[in-house]
Formats: C-alpha cells, sequence, structure tokens
C-alpha cells in the first residue's frame, strides 16, 4: 500500500463496487499494483465461468475495494505498513501485535466497504 503524507484526508473519494471504478481509484493511490488487479480479476472471471457463481466476482471486488480503502486513506495505510514491517520482528509478542493490528485494519477497512 502506498501512503502520501496527510493528516487523515482521503487521498480519492470511494469508488463504486464496479471494477472500472476500482481501477480508477487504484491508479491514483496505488497504481503499481495494477497488473496485480488485472491478474487477479482474469483469475476471479475464469473461476465464475468454471463453477458458473458469480461468488468469486463478488470475492475480487470486495478484497480490492477493501484495500484500496486502505490506500486512499492514509492514516489507515500508515497504520497497515508499520504492522506489516514488523510481523517477522524477531520477538514474538511483537509479531503477534502486528498481526492483531493488521487484521484491526482488514476489518475496519471491509466494514467500511461494506457501508
Amino acid at each position: 500500500m502506498s501512503t502520501l503524507p496527510d493528516h487523515g484526508r482521503e487521498l480519492v473519494p470511494r469508488p463504486e463496487h464496479t471494477p472500472e471504478a476500482l481501477r480508477a481509484a487504484l491508479a491514483v493511490v496505488a497504481p503499481g499494483r495494477l497488473a496485480e488487479m488485472q491478474a487477479t480479476k482474469d483469475e476471479a472471471f475464469a473461476k465464475a465461468v468454471e463453477w458458473q457463481s458469480l461468488s468469486p466476482v463478488q470475492s475480487w471486488v470486495l478484497r480490492w475495494a477493501r484495500d484500496i480503502e486502505i490506500a486512499r486513506r492514509p492514516e489507515l495505510a500508515a497504520r497497515f505498513e508499520r504492522a506489516e514491517s514488523r510481523l517477522e520482528d524477531e520477538d514474538p509478542s511483537v509479531g503477534e501485535e502486528a498481526l492483531r493490528e493488521l487484521s484491526a485494519v482488514l476489518d475496519q477497512a471491509m466494514r467500511a466497504v461494506r457501508g
């Protein structure tokens, strides 16, 4: 996730849950992840056809809406990056706390995008 200096403001508005809107938002907040987004989109659509189910596409939308939610909010992105960087600390208690913080950030972002 990328962060820019900010004081709690959103870098872009929360996008609609469509592939086009998600891609446009990602292009602003984390353009380096566009190829990853496209690859996972292709996989989700292939699974949807194979499984004859929209659930892979719905999961793809929620995953990217969540990741964009984190990236578009500098304070959330900073918390995520800080926790991620401490995951493999030599002190197991530091790693455990980092994992709890990552889970909290992911949960907060998912609640936000689910409305």
